[in-house]
């Protein structure tokens, strides 16, 4: 027998599917309706009625980065908070609530903003639209609840920090934000996670969920006028207050090499290297989306596996990223090598990162990474769920919805000469961080 949840799953394998089959020019097709309500929310209706399945996707405009300094994590558990009760339903009629249709009703905390979402079949929108309009707008916050999500993460942290690779970004982060709200990490730390009261979640809640933060995105089988008319019942009487201020302030970059080793009795080093990035609105994110694709992204056409793995045999596996937030994030490289090969993968990164900026990539490597980023492009919403999310961050970071049609022209009209240029400015193999976790007394790390 088929459960509703499966129903659900399999109508969204079909939408990947005829997404798939309509390939890039699929992306031209999305044009968000998008209008304000009285109390503050823009609203985003994106009408596709070949499926039975809504989406309706809340951006909330307050994240990690948001947290006060002594209490990092607090964003975080506010949203783990949100579907643990409310004033008129309990965590387990929630749960059952939404088990009962086969939907989903979730809440997740990121550096610059939190979601909540709830997806169901178009028969029960209204049953969606009511769990979350009860979820954002009355939160219980019970004290039971309360210590039992605090505890719960905390155990995670115990557990986070057995990982080596995790150790090694948090301490990566630390010093490449130093002085900035980035450095924590979303869920917080033991210190300031042991720190953080109830009456701080309710004091953050009441400061930072209004209607004027939302960013509310409804996609799926669903027509502009029962969206609205919906968005007007459920949320239509959630009061207005004043935008919280914000704290403006970029990270600083780094003014010189930093490394940190960090000694763990183990037969591989974890290696991170990198230092600050730029802003996901940054007119050059499409270039260095492209140089970063060549360099270490691709997989196993990046130079970054070429050299490292395939020529010299000392990793499985490595990545480079650029992690774009709304204000500039970070460039990093990861990898896991032998203790004994810890500085031979070092000189192989940074030699990997000087060549990119001294010499031109060829016609072979540009070509092969625009390819994928264009044909890949529809895979990003190969969903509703997938949709409503990039439609949200499209409208929080000012991306403009012609994103959706121009991204393929935006990624196909990068140079040679802009992959140089983007290298140039924003890879530095001088000023670095540099974190290193396992036996460094073996590793004899040199750098």
């Amino acid at each position: 027998m088929t459960t509703k949840r499966e129903a659900i799953l399999t109508i969204v394998i079909g939408f990947a599917a005829l997404l798939l089959a309509a390939g890039p020019s699929a992306a031209a097709d999305i044009a968000p309706t998008k209008f304000a309500t009285t109390n503050g929310i823009t609203v985003l209706v994106l009408e596709q009625h070949f499926l039975p399945i809504v989406e309706i996707h809340a951006l909330i405009k307050a994240g990690s980065a948001h947290d006060p300094p002594d209490k990092a994590g607090l964003a975080n558990l506010v949203a783990s908070l949100l579907d643990e009760g409310t004033t008129t339903r309990t965590s387990k009629q929630l749960a059952a609530q939404i088990d009962f249709v086969g939907g989903t009703l979730e809440a997740k905390a990121s550096e610059d903003f939190t979601t909540a979402s709830a997806r169901v079949l178009k028969k029960d929108v209204d049953l969606g639209f009511t769990l979350l309009a009860d979820m954002l707008q009355r939160p219980a916050f019970h004290k039971q609840e309360f210590d039992r999500i605090r505890t719960q993460l905390l155990g995670e942290m115990t557990s986070d920090n057995d990982d080596p690779g995790h150790i090694a970004m948090k301490t990566f982060n630390q010093l490449v934000f130093h002085g900035h709200p980035y450095r924590w990490p979303v869920n917080g730390t033991e210190d300031t996670l042991g720190k953080i009261t109830l009456a701080d979640v309710q004091t953050f809640y009441g400061r930072e969920y209004s209607p004027s933060q939302v960013i509310l995105t409804i996609v799926g089988d669903i027509t502009l006028e029962q969206a609205a008319a919906l968005v007007q019942t459920h949320f239509g009487a959630w009061k207005k207050v004043a935008s919280p201020p914000r704290n403006q302030k970029k990270p600083s970059p780094l003014e010189r090499k930093t490394v940190q080793l960090i000694e763990k009795d183990l037969t591989q080093s974890t290696i991170v290297l990198g230092h600050g990035g730029l802003a996901r609105a940054h007119p050059d994110f499409y270039s260095v989306t492209v140089m970063n694709y060549i360099l270490g992204a691709g997989g196993f056409s990046s130079r970054l596996m070429d050299s490292i793995r395939d020529k010299q045999g000392l990793a499985y596996g490595i990545t480079s990223h650029f992690d774009a937030r709304q204000m500039p994030g970070s460039f990093w490289v990861n990898l896991q090598t032998k203790t004994e090969t810890t500085n031979q993968a070092i000189t192989g990164v940074l030699a990997e990162i000087k060549s990119i900026r001294d010499t031109a990539v060829t016609d072979q490597e540009l070509a092969e990474a625009k390819s994928f980023l264009i044909g890949s492009f529809p895979l990003r919403f190969d969903s509703t769920a997938k949709l409503a999310q990039v439609l949200a961050q499209v409208e929080f970071y000012g991306l403009g919805f012609e994103y959706f049609s121009e991204y393929p022209n935006w990624i196909a009209r990068v140079t040679k000469e802009d992959v140089q240029r983007v290298a140039k400015q924003y890879l530095d193999p001088k000023r670095y961080a540099l974190v290193v976790v396992g036996n460094i007394a073996k590793a004899k790390v040199k750098h």
